[in-house]
């Protein structure tokens, strides 16, 4: 894996928490998950599915390693039928999943790939893995070619389901390429903050009746009167400040 970019965005969105990584081979790394010295890691498939979450994120391309000045380095790619004639290795840690190995045995089966990568320099047989591996060891005396019909090796992210923290949801998204701001899985507290600012009002703004926008009709109290709010006409709008009409005005009676 080359995961420096996740870890470049790991550091800018999350600086106050530590992200350590951890180089073992594939053979180990669902038990070093299962033990809780790592959080998640990059694992080949098939894991436990009863037991662990993964994500697949890309399926490798099998190269054979042979060195530089081997026949089969003129070819741009070749089956397993071409290797019919050639010692391919096969270590014990082998992360691929044969139906039938291919070539020809070899005298015993080296410990790990990096041990079979050696015998492959020295000439005694040819290695068949997924590119990255042979990447990882690689020599400037061996080479590689693609192997169109050999069995793939997919990659996943791994963790074990029950202990799904919020940090684990973290490094989750970044390798999904969620954004900061993304809705899908955990949301930090600031990049929620916004959000939930967005829904609330703004304080003091108007909203609905209880504010005083106006609806058209006048608020009444309980008991089915209208409130005299100032202003109204009925809290001073006649004249004489009664509330009431005032009686009409004539010319005083004569007494006789």
């Amino acid at each position: 894996m080359t995961p420096a970019k996740w870890v470049r965005i790991w550091n800018e969105r999350l600086p106050d928490t530590p992200l350590t990584l951890l180089q073992v081979p594939a053979a180990e790394a669902c038990d070093l998950l299962r033990s809780g010295d790592a959080d998640a890691g990059f694992v080949r498939l098939p894991v436990d599915r009863t037991y662990f979450s993964a994500i697949p994120l890309y399926t490798e391309t099998t190269v054979v390693v042979i060195p530089k000045d081997h026949l089969v380095a003129a070819a741009d790619e070749v089956s397993v039928e071409e290797l019919a004639d050639e010692v391919v290795l096969h270590p014990l840690d082998d992360t691929l999943d044969w139906e039938s190995l291919p070539g020809q045995p070899a005298f015993e089966r080296p410990a790990t790939t990096a041990d079979a990568i050696e015998l492959v320099a020295a000439g005694i047989g040819v290695l068949v893995v997924p590119q990255s591996l042979a990447r990882l060891h690689h020599r400037r005396d061996l080479t590689y070619r693609p192997v169109t019909d050999a069995p793939v090796s997919a990659v996943a992210l791994s963790w074990p389901e029950e202990r799904t923290t919020d940090q684990v949801e973290d490094f989750i998204g970044i390798v999904r390429g969620r954004t900061v701001n993304s809705t899908r899985g955990r949301s930090s507290a600031s990049a929620a903050a916004p959000a939930d600012a967005r829904r609330k009002p703004a304080a003091g703004k108007a909203t609905g009746k209880a504010a005083g926008k106006p609806t058209g009709k006048s608020p009444r109290s309980g008991s089915g009167r209208p409130q005299g709010a100032s202003g109204t006409k009925r809290a001073g709008g006649a004249k004489g400040g009664s509330g009431t009409k005032g009686a009409k005005r004539g010319k005083p009676r004569r007494r006789s």
